[in-house]
């Protein structure tokens, strides 16, 4: 299980670490923006995405548009973190084929429950 964590905040990006690392997830590989994370999805394989919404460079939503045109990256699965309200952004996110949600603050209880969405289906 290879994991890209993608947050332009890098104490967003340790703390997600460190709760994947407890939840024994510990493939798991860096981006700092989408646009190292989109040439890093085209070099090397990963399971899962989790990414902010809100990042310079390339944000969360222009990440996930590209990830879903690349027949190779499209079936990737794409988890958003966001502290995001508004309705209309929400909903572009939705648009843009988004696998989940994650609203900050959260817990290692959500990101765990997130996870099993993905990698325990029945």
């Amino acid at each position: 299980m290879k994991i890209l964590v993608v947050d332009d905040m890098p104490l967003m990006r340790h703390v997600l670490i460190n709760m994947l690392r407890k939840l024994e997830y510990c493939n798991i590989v860096e981006a700092t923006d989408g646009l190292q994370a989109l040439a890093l999805l085209r070099d090397q394989h990963f399971d899962l995405v989790i990414t902010d919404l809100h990042m310079p460079k390339m944000d969360g939503v222009d990440l996930l548009t590209n990830i879903r045109k690349d027949r190779a990256l499209a079936d990737i699965p794409v988890l958003m973190v966001t502290c995001e309200d508004s309705t209309d952004k929400v909903k572009q996110v939705i648009a843009a084929k988004v696998s989940g949600f994650i609203i900050k603050p959260f817990n290692m209880n959500v990101l765990s429950s997130q996870l099993n969405r993905f990698f325990f289906k029945d």
